[in-house]
């Protein structure tokens, strides 16, 4: 049985401003670097191999919780938003005709325009997620980590999610003979550096 964690990446400025990030690449904003650096990975996890998403929130958030480089997967690029990136989410849910949904209320085929729907994610990460051979942690986006704890938990986007995904913690699955099944313990925290 193979353990696969998932870390979201640190706060950038859109993160804080509540707007919509997808594929845009967006740096951690300092506050984030200095909030990081506090952090490192628990034991049982600074041995497994470690992969980024290649924008570069990830890739900077795994630098710095794990002390070293991550390798990149094209396969955890965040949720594709289309037209809707950058634009805040309480907006276009303000506005009837824009089509935006809560995510309670998704399905696995509701769609941004010209973006990804959930059963498109699933199907791009799913290939690379079931083809790994040893415990992995993946610093990723909170949209590759709903697809994939969606999976585990057997939530169709419908109805309050069984998760919710927080900073700071890996949020850990099992892989084993190409089913997906949510590990005990399920959230493991970050350590704290010492002084």
């Amino acid at each position: 049985m193979i353990k696969f964690a998932m870390m979201r990446h640190g706060h950038t400025a859109w993160n804080r401003a509540h707007q919509i990030q997808g594929r845009t690449d967006i740096p951690l904003d300092d506050q984030a670097r200095a909030d990081l650096s506090a952090f490192a990975l628990p034991a049982p996890w600074q041995e497994a191999d470690l992969f980024a998403s290649p924008l570069m929130r990830a890739r900077e958030t795994a630098e710095i919780v794990a002390g070293r480089a991550p390798k990149t997967a094209v396969a955890l690029t965040e949720m594709d938003w289309g037209v809707w990136e950058g634009q805040k989410g309480v907006e276009l849910k303000a506005d009837p005709a824009s089509g935006f949904r809560d995510i309670e209320d998704w399905g696995w085929d509701y769609r941004p325009p010209e973006g990804e729907s959930p059963r498109e994610v699933w199907e791009r990460i799913s290939p690379w997620l079931l083809a790994r051979e040893r415990d992995t942690l993946a610093i990723c986006h909170i949209g590759i980590m709903r697809m994939i704890l969606a999976k585990a938990h057997g939530w169709n986007f419908d109805g309050p999610a069984p998760f919710a995904v927080k900073r700071n913690r890996l949020f850990v699955v099992e892989l084993q003979n190409d089913m997906l099944k949510v590990a005990h313990p399920e959230i493991i925290r970050l350590e704290r550096r010492s002084a």
